[in-house]
């Protein structure tokens, strides 16, 4: 098929390397320019390069509305159009240039975790799994009936980056796959259950500040969310930020004021958490490794000298 492709950063560039190897004509890419957004520079494979490189001609664009890409799409006689991690608004008029519309590929099981970072926030939600779903764009966001959907458990040994390798390793054979049914003329796709739909924003620097007052399970779950090459989940010191990059729940329960430096347990220091840690039936945060602001890496005990005293969300100057 002739498949007009959409695609930024590495998840667009690995979809549409996967399109012209299974030898499908691609006549036109667009793209977004780069961006300086932290989460836009970590798997910034570039699509225009790969354009380039295959001799297609290509636009770059932060939106898809003008008329100049309306017409290109229209010139390019596509049978399809592929969305991969195209980061804005396409409207309806774009979308349904080609004759079999347009396939959109997320990585995220569809109807939930539409939008941004959806492997961020579904291991900061402790969910079980995570995956890639292949599904025909409608006027509404992420929400078109679905062709294809792969899913991949999660586990706690595995951090961000895992998700990351094997979600991404599932966009490339689910497009090609889901090429392959819609060439063969089934119309039959699943409709999304709205009603299990969940949508959800970019991260910032916000989300991953550390709040001692949420649970040890939550806090190990945004650690290991925000773990390199993404920024980091972090705590403040005193007015020293700590950038966390290992942590556990505890094996024992600590009890008291959440954020307290507590005790030595095992591999790292047990830090107190939880709305009602007062109460003694929380299990601690235990933090094994952590970076400095200067980029300084040391163990948890290394770091931790004396207990006591507090870790907080934002910086706390030191009593007079």
């Amino acid at each position: 098929m002739r498949v007009v492709a959409f695609g930024y950063m590495t998840w667009g560039r690995r979809t549409i390397e996967a399109i012209l190897d299974a030898g499908h004509e691609v006549p036109l890419i667009v793209t977004h320019p780069g961006s300086d957004n932290p989460y836009e520079k970590i798997f910034n494979e570039s699509v225009s390069e790969l354009a380039a490189e295959r001799g297609i001609t290509y636009l770059v664009r932060n939106r898809a509305d003008d008329d100049e890409v309306r017409a290109a799409i229209t010139d390019a006689g596509g049978d399809i159009m592929v969305v991969s991690n195209w980061r804005t608004w396409l409207a309806p008029e774009v979308f349904s240039i080609p004759r079999l519309g347009t396939l959109n590929v997320h990585d995220a099981p569809l109807p939930a975790y539409a939008g941004f970072a959806p492997l961020n926030w579904a291991l900061v939600n402790d969910e079980p799994e995570v995956g890639v779903t292949a599904h025909m764009m409608n006027a509404e966001f992420d929400a078109g009936d679905i062709v294809l959907q792969r899913t991949t458990p999660i586990t706690d040994d595995d951090v961000i980056g895992d998700l990351f390798d094997r979600t991404l390793a599932m966009f490339g054979p689910i497009t090609v796959d889901a090429l392959e049914l819609i060439a063969s003329g089934r119309t039959d796709w699943a409709p999304q259950d709205r009603r299990a739909a969940s949508h959800f924003h970019r991260r910032t620097d916000e989300e991953n500040r550390i709040h001692f007052d949420h649970s040890a399970r939550e806090v190990f779950n945004l650690v290991r969310a925000q773990l390199d090459p993404y920024p980091n989940a972090y705590c403040f010191h005193g007015e020293r930020r700590l950038r966390i990059l290992r942590a556990r729940v505890s094996e024992k329960v600590y009890g008291g004021t959440p954020g307290r430096i507590f005790l030595r347990e095992g591999t790292g220091v047990a830090i107190v958490t939880g709305a009602d840690a007062r109460r003694g039936c929380n299990r601690g945060l235990v933090i094994e490794r952590v970076r400095l602001d200067d980029g300084t890496e040391l163990d948890g005990t290394e770091y931790f000298t004396h207990m006591g005293g507090y870790l907080t969300a934002y910086p706390v100057s030191a009593a007079p």
